[in-house]
């Protein structure tokens, strides 16, 4: 098969034994399609049998033109942090729960993955967003996230004493269990359910929501994107927060500490069939409409 892309990496979410089938389903059909595939390690390991190339997450970006992650939402986040600093799109095949990233059924593997390679896809840029904190005078880059960057009091619910201040601009003080930035990515994940709105993917905005604040005057906040967003954490604070990349790695923070968020530089480049629609995913995931009962059912009552 003739495809721009020649080199692909799979990535699959480990010790699930669907992932694994759909991996080794990718490896035959893209071997039979004379790509040259690179297995994550430990997506390897957790195959029955493969001799072929491996590497690491980090190396991978270096030297693949496309990653194919399998699995569940949360894989492709993992990928997305990694791939989109080398600008190398990613795709998704759900085998997980939700899916409103990986918008690819098992079903339907070989004849959209035929399409996409054939040059027959959709290209959606999502930004990240990365996070630096200042402590004890020294600036840290801790990561990059492409749902959200979270502050939550950590093992203990207790409430967080900090301030926000938006492009220098001080925004307000507040009390609550926390703050969650999300993206447009995002708003459909941890912000939702914090009360957040859905907002589509290619705005360049970014929503504050907190989380239980002690004042019911406090609501999510909808700003620029292009904003840099700075969060003091209050001296008195008896306890010491934490800081979450898209809910996989966290950060302990101490009474003092300043976080600094702001886009990074290089959106993901997600692929999509060309059939896809936005629109039909949130009502899908979502379950829109589902408990609506059909008039011509009801007329007959």
């Amino acid at each position: 098969m003739s495809s721009q892309f020649k080199q692909i990496g799979l990535i699959g979410t480990h010790r699930n034994p669907l992932v694994a089938d759909t991996v080794q389903q990718l490896i035959e059909i893209l071997t039979q399609w004379g790509l040259l595939i690179i297995v994550e390690k430990e997506t390897a390991a957790a195959l029955n049998s493969f001799n072929g190339q491996t590497a690491s997450l980090a190396s991978m970006c270096k030297t693949c033109d496309l990653a194919i992650a399998v699995g569940g939402d949360g894989n492709l986040l993992s990928a997305a942090r990694h791939f989109s600093i080398h600008d190398v799109p990613v795709l998704g095949i759900n085998r997980g729960q939700l899916g409103f990233l990986t918008d690819i059924k098992p079903e339907e593997l070989v004849q959209s993955l035929k399409c996409i390679l054939a040059g027959e896809y959709f290209e959606e840029k999502r930004f990240l967003v990365e996070g630096r904190i200042k402590q004890d005078g020294e600036f840290q880059s801790l990561g990059n996230a492409l749902n959200d960057i979270v502050l939550f009091p950590g093992e203990v619910a207790q409430l967080i004493e900090f301030e926000l201040f938006i492009d220098q601009r001080f925004v307000y003080s507040q009390r609550s269990d926390g703050l969650i930035i999300a993206t447009p990515t995002g708003s459909t994940a941890y912000a939702l359910s914090a009360g957040g709105p859905i907002m589509q993917p290619h705005l360049n905005v970014l929503v504050l929501v907190p989380m239980f604040p002690h004042t019911l005057t406090s609501r999510p906040i909808v700003v620029d994107a292009d904003s840099e967003i700075v969060i003091h954490i209050a001296e008195h604070n008896k306890r010491n927060p934490r800081l979450s990349y898209d809910g996989q790695s966290h950060v302990l923070l101490k009474p003092g500490a300043q976080i600094h968020i702001q886009k990074q530089q290089r959106p993901l480049r997600l692929i999509h069939p060309k059939n896809h629609d936005y629109y039909e995913v949130l009502r899908t995931k979502l379950h829109w409409g589902k408990q609506l009962i059909p008039l011509t059912h009801t007329a007959n009552k």
